[in-house]
Formats: C-alpha cells, structure tokens, sequence
C-alpha cells in the first residue's frame, strides 16, 4: 500500500489509532478474522518500546488470558515469554509485618484455566511483530494532528434541524498525522480510537463521561523479585501452597479504603501499586516515591522494609487521580469506534483492562465484518454497545463505595468468593462459549441473566451493610478458594464445548447457583 505525502491522500479499510495493547490486538483479531483487510495502526511511541514498559495492566484475568491465547493464538508467547500466575492472593495485613499470622485468601494450588502476569513491553514489541507479520501497516513514531470523521457534514446538519440519529456513510473518515519528518493524511472507511487515556476520537466527539467512582492510584516497578515466602519462615504457613509460588500471584496487600499490588514481571521486575478511595487516603498522602514509601510504612511495613532494601533499584514513578470514568458512546454505525482506555476505565482491582479489551474488540471485528458482508452495521453498533454497557454498570457496581470493605477479614473473602462466581458463571461463559453476538441468546436468557444481574446489584450493598456490623476478626488462616469444589469446577468447566442447549443448560444451572450461594451468604 503505497504512501503519499503532501496534499495525496493514503486509504486504508481500518485505521486504528493507537499502538498499543488494545489497538494492536485489535489489528491482529482483524486480521485473523478478515485477512484481505488493508488495516494500519498510528502509534505515537517508537518501537521497541522497554521491557517492564510505563503503563498498567499487567495482570490479566480468565477473559483477556483466554482472548490472548485462544482467540489470538498467541498461547505460544504467553507459556514462553510471560509468567504464569498463581490466580489472586490477598493478605489483611494492614499496619502488619506478621503477614503469616493474618487472614489470607487465594488457592492452594492452580485452578485450571491459565491466566498470565504480562510484562507489557515484552508483549506489545511481541504484538507490533506479529501485526507486522500479519500485513497491516503498523507506524510508530506517528502523531496523530486532526480528524475529520465522515459523517461531520450530516452531524452539523443534524444540528441545525434539531434531529439526532445515526447515518450510514458515504465518504471515508481522514486523519492527518506527522511521520519522519513528513506531514501525512489518510483516509478510512472504519476508524478506531485505541489512544488509551488521551482518548483523541472521544475528545473530538465530546464523549467523556464521569461516573460514581472516585479512587486514585500510584504505581513503580523494582528491578527486583518480591517473593512473599521470604517474609515468613513458618514451615505450615509456607506449606499452605503447592508449589510454593505465592510470588507468582497478583498479591493484594489489603487495608481498609485501599489496596496494594505485587505483579511480576518476566523482565524481572516486580511492579508495586497503591490503589485507594480518594476519601479515605488522599492522593497526596502517596504522590511521590518517597510519599508512597512513608505511606506504605504505615499501613504496610513488611512491603516497605522490603522495598527500602531496593531503593535504588527503582525504574519509574507514576499516578492517576480519578482514574475511573465512563464514556456516552463507544461503538457507532457511522464507522468508529473506540477500544482499551479510550472508552471506558473501571479499576485495576480483579484486573479487568484486558477483558473490556476483549470484549470491545470482539464487537469491533464483528461489526466491521458485517458492514464487508454489505450490513447496514447502525443496528448491531447500537444492540453490542448496550450489551458492552451493560457489563459495565454490572462490573461498576463490584467497585463504588465499596473500598471500606476491603480491610474486613470477615466480610471481604466473601466479596472475593462472589465476585468471581459471578464472574466465572456469568461474564466468562459469554465469553468463552464465543456468544457475545448471540442476540438470539441473549433474548432465549434474558429473564436468567437480568436476574443475575439484579441479584448482583443487591449483594454489594448487602456487604457493605455486613462490613458496618462485623467482627473484623483477622486470626491466622488460610481461606483455600481451591478447596471449594463447586468453585474450582465453575473455574475449570470454562473451556468445555457446549452447543447451544448445552450452554442455555449451564447458564440456568448457573444461576440457581448464584441465587444459592446469596441465600447461603445472607
């Protein structure tokens, strides 16, 4: 596909602005899915980027796993080039250096479906190859200076007439970015805002939107290994994992209004992050290395004695204040869309930035495959949008006005234990069983999942409540998720083959489950 300079415009069929973990496997599911596509990526940062890179999203949970490995292929990559991980671990260790004689949660052993621990640079300079080498276009070192999106003309018509509605096509969308030295335009039948938080399309459009979680984060990588099992040298306690990887987890070091990150890094570096309730810890009680170290003293002085051996092996020092925030449109049957951060941010807590990844980009493929097939794509843009929406406001839930609990022995492993049954039952299975674009099931189950949904939304003010009364007793124990059989088994079923009765059979028998395990925890 040749490039013209000057007033030449290029055309391409996708063009997906920004390079990195969404808009790269955005690229290579479309070109899984849709091989003749003329597709280029703009990524504002040159390649090859660092190893333990400046960004967050390190650990990846059963969706994003399984959309890396089997929907991408790249299982290879992740066995070889990344880290296994040992599930999630949390520790009650507020104000603790005894974290062997406080509550801990997590499994005794691996469950079934593999997650992994993603060191970012090893994977995007991983990803930008594989793009390559798949025949899209992928220019980095590309600073994208203004769009001019297709449907502007008919918008500012729209505005004029009082009308509001959406309209299929007849030109091409055109950016102008800066390469090498050369001022560039292109045009694009489909156009995907993968610019993470700069959010350029969703500026352009005015589609910021805030919602009702206000938290603020701080996070740095080691070059070094944490390994909690250096902490203890209790033989019982040691024992309670087989293997003795607890280092290999994504560790929660938890306290109440906040939460503490251990992820390692195949580059050998560990990355550590604060996250917390911006009413119960500010964020300039931890906005520098030094004020996170004091703070950490504080509330977690096992981490800190091990980190003020590392000082100087700090590599970087980053936060975000109010990192969580909505988006009022993210699919449109105009021909764009937005993807990663350039939608929608919820919290790094379980991990989720890989799965609305996933879950965006499946829709995206979907859709740009439909309008190749001559769809008029408005009507699905607006169906898979309220369906992405919807895990949203249901994933949203799990997180606002919810950090109090998460200092509470009692209260909080139950939380855990819910939250991933949910998630395992309901979110995975739609992920797993490929039915994201299964209107027709959707509509079959909709009274199942509206109830599971509903029932969601009355479980996490319930903990709440709960938390206000407990005990808050935090003995020496293990909380051995693995020792759950239904829950091992919701875990392990994930990748079972079902037709559709047999998927309509599990979702049902899902939901009796999660109506059971509510009753059982009131």
């Amino acid at each position: 596909m040749p490039t013209y300079k000057g007033n030449m415009v290029e055309r391409t069929d996708v063009l997906i602005v920004g390079g990195g973990l969404a808009g790269l496997t955005l690229a290579l599911q479309l070109k899984r899915r849709l091989p003749a596509l003329d597709i280029v990526v703009l990524e504002r940062r040159k390649h090859p980027v660092p190893a333990a890179t400046h960004k967050v999203g390190e650990s990846s949970v059963e969706i994003g796993a399984d959309y890396f490995d089997v929907v991408l292929g790249l299982g290879d990559h992740l066995r070889s080039h990344q880290l296994k991980k040992f599930a999630f671990r949390f520790f009650f260790s507020d104000g603790r250096r005894d974290v062997d004689k406080v509550v801990e949660v997590g499994p005794g052993r691996y469950f079934s479906t593999p997650t992994y621990q993603i060191d970012r640079g090893i994977f995007e300079n991983f990803l930008g190859g594989e793009v390559r080498a798949a025949g899209a276009k992928f220019l980095d070192g590309a600073v994208v200076r203004g769009f001019t999106l297709g449907d502007e003309a008919h918008r500012a018509r729209d505005r004029e007439s009082g009308a509001s509605h959406q309209h299929e096509l007849s030109r091409d969308h055109e950016v102008a970015y800066e390469h090498e030295g050369a001022q560039r335009r292109i045009s694009a039948r489909w156009l995907v805002d993968a610019s993470g938080r700069a959010g350029l399309l969703k500026r352009h459009l005015g589609l910021a939107e805030r919602n009702a979680h206000d938290a603020n984060g701080v996070w740095f990588r080691i070059g070094a290994r944490i390994d909690i099992d250096d902490w203890s040298h209790d033989e019982g306690w040691l024992a309670r994992c087989e293997p003795r990887e607890r280092w290999l987890s994504t560790n929660h070091l938890v306290g109440e209004g906040y939460w503490v990150w251990l992820i390692p890094l195949a580059s050998g570096s560990h990355s550590v992050g604060i996250v917390a309730d911006a009413r119960l810890h500010p964020l300039a009680e931890m906005n520098s290395f030094d004020r996170a170290m004091r703070w950490l003293h504080r509330h977690q002085p096992r981490l800190a004695d091990s980190l003020e051996a590392q000082r100087g092996q700090v590599q970087d020092f980053a936060f975000l204040r109010d990192f969580s925030y909505g988006c009022k449109q993210v699919f449109s049957g105009a021909r764009w869309a937005l993807t990663g951060e350039a939608g929608v941010f919820l919290d790094p807590f379980y991990s989720p930035g890989s799965d609305f990844i996933a879950i965006a980009n499946t829709y995206i493929t979907e859709l740009v495959s439909k309008d190749i097939e001559g769809a008029r794509v408005a009507r699905f843009a607006k169906v898979y949008e309220q369906i992405y929406f919807d895990f949203y406001r249901i994933m949203l839930s799990i997180y606002v006005d919810q950090y109090a609990i998460f200092g509470d022995p009692e209260v909080m492993p139950v939380k855990v234990v819910w939250d991933y049954a949910y998630y395992w039952g309901v979110l995975c299975q739609l992920f797993f069983q490929r039915r994201l674009t299964d209107t027709a099931m959707l509509a079959r189950l909709h009274t199942e999942l509206a109830a599971t949904r509903d029932l969601n939304e009355a479980v996490q003010p319930f903990l709440r409540a709960w938390s206000r009364v407990s005990g808050k007793r935090n003995d020496a124990t293990m909380i051995d998720q693995a020792a759950l059989g239904w829950f091992t088994e919701l875990n392990r079923g994930l990748r079972d083959p079902l037709d559709d009765a047999g998927f309509d059979a599990r979702m049902r028998e899902n939901c009796v489950l999660l109506h059971g395990l509510a009753a059982e925890i009131v």
